[in-house]
């Protein structure tokens, strides 16, 4: 792969709607330019999450996450290398050893609630995209995901909401949503701006 490469980042709160919004992106027009890295990936092993003080581990903190690798490979793709992204498995919290092998595409499309929180991700990113949701509904989609997907019970997701993703949420991504270019709401669905976006990404191929 040759020629410019654009970084759109879309971030938001846990169960904001973003992965709605790239699997839209990716099965638009576009799709077949585009290369998906998603933050989640790059957690860090059980053992090396941020601690609170009784030693429980906080997943919501910005340093919960590889992120030396994950810009890093970000990099790699932006350069035109492939790379081989980790896998995460959420029920052993931790890496897996197998790893899944990245295309470079003329588009790199991230995704992952920190995303603008972190400066050295945030910098490499040309379109920076915050998915608005109310917190009522980010909690009840990320209850139902975690219970369905990752095998949580539902005490476990209300203490952990509780004592981390609430706060880090206020302390870490709310905050981050002044460095977007675009805000999207999504309460229920946005079509006009998953439109806007694909329109976007065809412009800059075109033009590219």
């Amino acid at each position: 792969m040759t020629g410019p490469v654009l970084v759109l980042g879309i971030a938001g709160g846990s169960g904001s709607g973003k992965s709605t919004i790239v699997q839209r992106l990716l099965q638009g027009p576009a799709g077949t330019e585009i290369c998906h890295l998603c933050h989640d990936a790059y957690y860090h092993d059980l053992n090396c999450l941020p601690k609170f003080p009784d030693g429980a581990g906080n997943w919501d903190h910005p340093d919960s996450l590889d992120n030396a690798l994950f810009v890093s490979q970000l990099d790699s793709l932006r350069r035109g290398e492939s790379v081989q992204r980790p896998i995460y498995d959420f029920a052993t919290h931790r890496r897996k050893s197998a790893t899944e092998h990245l295309q470079p595409r003329r588009i790199l499309l991230l995704e992952g609630i920190l995303l603008l929180a972190i400066p050295e991700i945030r910098t490499r990113l040309d379109l920076k995209v915050f998915v608005e949701t109310p917190a009522d509904l980010r909690l009840l989609r990320r209850t139902l995901r975690d219970i369905r997907d990752r095998g949580r019970s539902l005490e476990s997701v209300a203490h952990q909401y509780q004592r981390s993703v609430r706060p880090m949420h206020e302390e870490h991504v709310e905050p981050s949503r002044r460095y977007a270019d675009i805000w999207i709401p999504w309460s229920e669905d946005n079509p006009a701006a998953v439109e806007l976006l694909t329109a976007k990404l065809s412009a800059w191929l075109q033009e590219h």
